[in-house]
């Protein structure tokens, strides 16, 4: 299972005032409102969090076929840094998410997979017409072993990104 999110930050700085009253309890536990808080970029982490939540949602919604907003129910620990990649972990029930954020001065680019073995296998797929739906979830079909992957898409202003194992 993979899921993704990618965040066009002109357009989240242009858009969402994430200082605004109310806006981080809605989304973000207290521990996760730490780790914002005393980051020392607090707009960055802020969308460097929602964007795992949101990439470990899709993996949610794909596994149990529920639509809900839950972001207070999907747990981030603090990502660490390696090569100036970041690795995190979001917490949903018994449930593990393993994330992967690129951030650049553009955008944040998160995948989020069920194991860390998985984290190595991830393909992005150039190709948007190879895409198709089975029961309403996206999927291309691989050519190399002749047959259909599920994929994860994420759009946001100037960026798309689809993603598979």
């Amino acid at each position: 299972m993979i899921g993704n999110d990618i965040i066009d930050l002109e357009l989240a700085n242009r858009e969402s005032d994430w200082r605004r009253r109310g806006f981080l309890d809605k989304i973000f536990t207290d521990t996760e409102q730490d780790i914002i808080l005393t980051h020392e970029m607090p707009e960055s982490m802020v969308w460097i969090l929602w964007s795992m939540k949101e990439a470990a949602y899709k993996i949610f919604n794909r596994q149990y076929g529920i639509r809900a907003y839950i972001p207070l129910l999907l747990r981030c620990a603090q990502p660490e840094i390696h090569n100036q990649v970041l690795f995190g972990k979001v917490y949903f029930e018994e449930n593990i998410f393993y994330t992967k954020t690129l951030v650049s001065d553009e955008c944040i680019d998160t995948i989020a997979v069920r194991t860390t073995e998985d984290l190595s296998k991830i393909k992005t797929i150039d190709n948007f017409t190879q895409i198709n739906k089975s029961k309403g979830l996206p999927e291309f079909y691989d050519l190399e072993t002749n047959e259909y992957r599920p994929v994860s898409i994420s759009h946001h202003g100037r960026f798309k990104k689809i993603v598979t194992l």
